[in-house]
């Protein structure tokens, strides 16, 4: 039997976290629950387990908020607040869920900070930061849990760092930096689920860059750069968000300035990618999900107040939108976790 699966979305300019079900079989979404949490809420992340949700405030008091998470009743509970050190654009833990990462666009860092036994981000030890060049975008964990990778959107490049997942330290290796073709604009990365390819998202260009990814040794190389931008749009790019299906068969992007989502099939040897096409979401689409049973995406659109729900064809990776759910203004990131049947 399919199971549902439980849709966040922290909605900026409302300072809510709406928590909705998105039903399998009919790709219908209905609002389980909405949590005022204040100020300008954007990134998010869950820990490893599926038990705790992070949410970022980027408005003062800047702080992480840690949320209890019941996959089974479709909630979440407010458990405390830590203080961040910056405004955030990007969260993520280790693969232990030891350890937050966070990256920040205005100040050009990231940090670490510890996550204690219960799931809560520590409100007492404070963070550990790491300068960066301009706008760091997002810091993300290798599969091995042996180094963290940071997009740096202004500079331009990826900075690697060696990462102690006993202390949370990180070390910039020799050389630091992995530069990106210029006028990228990194922003946003994945790693696939065989850890040896990274796809990475340019927000000036609004390409997808594919990179070969060595865990052994930080290794990196560029193999591929395809446009996600529909064909004849003239605007200028605004790359915003990625995400490979669970199967690592289908790569879709978002784009903020032509409303789209593009999408691209993956080469199951060489982790290449062949465009598929491209189609309309809501308006100016910032972060999107797929379902952790690859059967739906769901987009959130900023100026729209809305998310959208996409199918996804399994033979050919094509979407075809099946529903709108109106939520908070200016909703921007998304976060799915299965539900879990009654026992």
């Amino acid at each position: 039997m399919a199971t549902d699966t439980l849709v966040f979305v922290s909605c900026a300019d409302s300072g809510e976290l709406h928590v909705l079900r998105l039903a399998s079989d009919s790709g219908q979404l209905c609002t389980e629950q909405v949590l005022a949490l204040g100020g300008q809420l954007m990134p998010m992340a869950l820990s490893p387990d599926g038990t705790r949700l992070y949410v970022a405030r980027r408005s003062d008091p800047l702080a992480v908020v840690t949320l209890a998470v019941d996959a089974r009743a479709g909630c979440a509970e407010v458990l405390s607040e830590a203080a961040l050190p910056a405004s955030m654009a990007h969260l993520a833990t280790d693969n232990t869920g030891r350890w937050l990462l966070s990256a920040s666009y205005g100040a050009d860092l990231v940090a670490v900070q510890a996550i204690a036994a219960d799931g809560v981000v520590a409100a007492g030890r404070g963070a550990t930061t790491y300068a960066t060049s301009r706008h760091a975008h997002s810091a993300l964990v290798s599969p091995g849990n042996r180094f963290v990778l940071a997009a740096s959107l202004g500079g331009g490049q990826l900075h690697r760092y060696r990462f102690d997942a006993a202390t949370g330290a990180l070390q910039p290796t020799d050389p630091a930096v992995f530069a990106l073709p210029a006028g990228t604009g990194p922003r946003h990365l994945r790693f696939n689920a065989r850890g040896d390819r990274i796809y990475l998202l340019g927000e000036l260009d609004a390409c997808v860059h594919v990179l070969a990814w060595d865990e052994s040794s930080g290794g990196l190389e560029l193999l591929q750069s395809l446009p996600t931008l529909p064909p004849g749009f003239a605007g200028p790019a605004w790359g915003a968000d990625l995400h490979l299906s669970a199967d690592g068969r289908w790569l879709y992007t978002s784009e903020r300035n032509s409303h789209t989502l593009a999408g691209f099939a993956v080469d199951a040897v060489t982790g290449l990618l062949a465009p598929i096409d491209h189609w309309s979401t809501q308006l100016q689409p910032r972060g999107f999900a797929i379902t952790p049973d690859g059967c739906h995406l769901i987009a959130a659109g900023q100026i729209s107040h809305r998310v959208g729900v996409h199918l996804i064809a399994p033979g050919s990776g094509a979407l075809t939108q099946v529903a709108e759910h109106d939520v908070g203004l200016n909703p921007n990131w998304i976060t799915v976790l299965p539900m879990q049947p009654d026992a």
